[in-house]
């Protein structure tokens, strides 16, 4: 079946009346979402670039399933709610409302920090890597650095419980439990030890770094149906990164990164914070498309 039956066109055209698309999901689309909520309805959970395949025909109970999903999006519940699938750097992940929506934007930090793994274990001579990825959230990032370096041995974990589970299940869905590990704990806590200590060669995290004041300005569609564990950073928006820049020394090897995401408009003042620490010796930044600042990386000095 295409999608210009009547049936599709149909519900195209309330769904092109009613939906509030956000510009930090840019992939969605009314045709995309009705095209991920039709497979939905016709029993295969996609997300919203899967839902690409072709569409199945529905019967008269899958319709009235379909009009039903498309009234809880044009209500505000998120797609990947709906679904309960995500795509990040081309895997298909779980998603829920335990952990913040994985975003194109941390594909950046994603594709940096991935490339940077793969120039550590090049340089390594014994045979795997550590990564370390706190704020885990769905454990996208996580997931992302076992899947395109597989000399990794990555190690995650986040503050909630519920978001733990999830990247637990993220860990299963994708087959890397071998590979992948998922605490639970404030930070670095649950690596406070002497196996991580000057140990690990990779250290990410994609925070939560809204300004607290800024939280209520946000779209409906966020603030009520995400996490607000995953969005507030405090004040000024980067109590998590100050938090984390402090403590990454005492855990990375000379001559391992740290890499975080950063807030529209954060990434000057992040840097002098950065620089002004001593503990790093090269620092890079990664733009998006506008030439913003969106992720930065930081080499832990090497011993002289």
């Amino acid at each position: 079946m295409d999608s210009l039956h009547p049936l599709f066109t149909e519900r195209l055209a309330r769904l092109d009346a009613a939906l509030q698309t956000l510009p930090d999901k840019p992939q969605e689309t009314t045709v995309s979402t009705l095209r991920a909520l039709w497979h939905l309805a016709g029993g295969h959970a996609l997300s919203i670039e899967a839902a690409a395949a072709p569409l199945p025909e529905l019967d008269a109970a899958q319709c009235q399933t379909l009009d039903r999903l498309i009234a809880q999006r044009v209500e505000g519940t998120p797609l990947a709610h709906l679904t309960g699938r995500q795509q990040f750097m081309s895997m298909e992940l779980l998603a829920g409302p335990q952990a913040l929506i994985p975003r194109c934007e941390t594909e950046l930090l994603a594709t940096a920090a991935v490339a940077k793994l793969r120039h550590l274990a090049d340089g390594q001579g014994r045979g795997r890597v550590i990564a370390v990825d706190v704020c885990t959230g769905s454990g996208n990032l996580a997931l992302a650095l076992a899947h395109f370096e597989p000399r990794a041995q990555v190690f995650a974990a986040d503050l909630c419980e519920d978001a733990v589970a999830l990247a637990q299940r993220n860990v299963a869905h994708l087959g890397y439990q071998d590979r992948v590990t998922v605490r639970a704990g404030d930070l670095l806590a649950p690596f406070d030890g002497p196996d991580f200590h000057g140990q690990v060669d990779l250290l990410v995290c994609n925070p939560p770094y809204i300004s607290s004041g800024k939280l209520e300005t946000m779209p409906a569609e966020i603030m009520t149906f995400e996490p607000r564990l995953a969005f507030d950073g405090g004040p000024f928006g980067i109590r998590i990164l100050q938090r984390l820049m402090r403590q990454a020394p005492c855990y990375l090897r000379p001559g391992g990164w740290l890499a975080f995401e950063v807030g529209l408009g954060q990434g000057p003042a992040v840097l002098q914070w950065l620089q002004k620490t001593g503990h790093y010796d090269v620092i890079e930044t990664v733009p998006d498309a506008q030439g913003q600042t969106r992720a930065i990386l930081a080499r832990h000095k090497e011993v002289p």
